[in-house]
């Protein structure tokens, strides 16, 4: 047993020294500079950092710009989140269908957006959403429709964001879904056939429950990229307008970047940090139920 255990722990160890090094170290540096006043001066000459203890989380709770970009976080979370698993499972689904044709073509087609550079792609729906030059409001034009302000519209600013956010995302959580589908035994289709189940009650008693474990990751996996949403609104649109797209990345880069207040940003990010935790255990908690 104890060669056994000496062996499972050299097999462990470069793995445990690397979430040491890379995750359980910053957090806890992340978790000490928040209790501090650490900014532009302490940089310059580190005697002058102060231990301040949970005044930033303090400052942070009294905050209205804080609650704004957290609202604005979760809002995106709860509305972009499920809006991407559905489209990734509704497009896995039909790649999987066994009369599709061209499977690999349309793959790469709806994985590309993926592997695109997201600055890019946020920069081109910038335009594609002007109010006057864009080629949405142009189509709504055609088809006699009003042209809204997209971006500079504070209902539908994060609207919008949502939509390039899942534009975006959906390929590689379809492949995942793709890969589950795969998984499900064809023995099984055919046993709900035979007892007369059609497509709806096939998926519904059949794919669904057997895609359980891969609804698990996808849905964390999602959650945590939503909730650390930051490119696509600051490139598109800089928090506004009147702040309905700060989110909470945004908000923690500019205390920490613009104004050098690090120990206040890594108190946002500490506070982050326990979001994302807390959705997770959330949906494991919603699994073990399931």
């Amino acid at each position: 047993m104890k060669s056994e255990r000496r062996a499972a722990l050299l097999f462990l160890a470069p793995a445990l020294v690397l979430l040491t090094v890379f995750f359980f170290a910053p957090v806890v540096a992340g978790f000490a500079l928040s209790l501090t006043d650490f900014d532009l001066y302490t940089i310059g000459d580190p005697h002058n950092i102060r231990l301040v203890g949970f005044d930033n989380y303090r400052e942070l709770i009294g905050s209205s710009i804080f609650w704004t970009s957290f609202v604005n976080t979760m809002y995106f979370a709860l509305v972009g989140g499920p809006l991407t698993v559905a489209v990734s499972l509704a497009a896995a689904l039909l790649i999987n269908a066994k009369a599709a044709r061209f499977k690999a073509l349309f793959r790469t087609v709806y994985f590309a957006p993926v592997v695109t550079t997201l600055v890019a792609v946020s920069i081109v729906f910038k335009y594609i959403y002007h109010p006057r030059f864009g080629m949405l409001n142009r189509a709504l034009d055609t088809l006699g429709l009003p042209q809204p302000d997209w971006l500079g519209n504070p209902k539908l600013a994060m609207l919008a964001i949502i939509i390039l956010a899942v534009w975006k995302g959906f390929g590689y959580t379809m492949i995942i879904f793709v890969a589950g589908l795969q998984q499900i035994p064809e023995e099984l289709y055919e046993a709900a056939r035979l007892d007369g189940a059609g497509a709806w009650k096939q998926f519904r008693h059949v794919t669904l429950p057997l895609l359980a474990p891969t609804f698990l990751f996808v849905g964390i996996v999602v959650a945590i990229g939503q909730l650390q949403i930051f490119a696509e609104p600051y490139v598109m649109t800089r928090g506004g307008p009147l702040n309905k797209t700060v989110t909470m990345v945004m908000l923690m880069y500019e205390q920490g970047f613009k104004f050098w207040k690090m120990g206040y940003a890594a108190a946002v990010a500490f506070v982050l940090f326990l979001v994302i935790g807390a959705a997770t255990l959330v949906q494991l908690k919603m699994q073990e139920k399931r």
